[in-house]
C-alpha cells in the first residue's frame, strides 16, 4: 500500500494560471505523486511543474517556497502529500 508523506501546505493560489505557492518540509521533484487535500480539496496528479523566483527547478528542498503548477482549484491552507509507492 502506498504511504503519504506530508510535504508543505498551500499559502495561496493564483486561479489564472493554475499555480499554488506552496511552503515546503520535505523535498519535492518533478515526477513525484502528489495528493492535494483540504476541507473541499481532493486532487491527486504528477509533479510536471515547479518554479523557485519564477525559474523552473526540477528538486525543490524543505523550507523552500515554490509555485506549483497544479490540475484543479486548490485553497489556502491545504495540505500537499507525497505518495510513495
Amino acid at each position: 500500500m502506498a504511504e503519504k508523506i506530508l510535504v508543505g501546505k498551500v499559502t495561496h493560489y493564483y486561479p489564472r494560471i493554475s499555480v499554488a505557492v506552496v511552503e515546503l518540509q520535505e523535498k519535492l521533484a518533478k515526477g513525484d505523486k502528489i495528493e492535494i487535500e483540504g476541507k473541499t480539496t481532493k486532487l491527486a496528479q504528477t509533479v510536471t511543474s515547479m518554479q523557485l523566483n519564477h525559474v523552473d527547478i526540477e528538486v525543490a528542498q524543505s523550507g523552500q517556497v515554490i509555485g506549483l503548477k497544479v490540475e484543479g482549484r486548490v485553497r489556502e491552507g491545504d495540505k500537499i502529500y507525497k505518495i510513495v509507492e
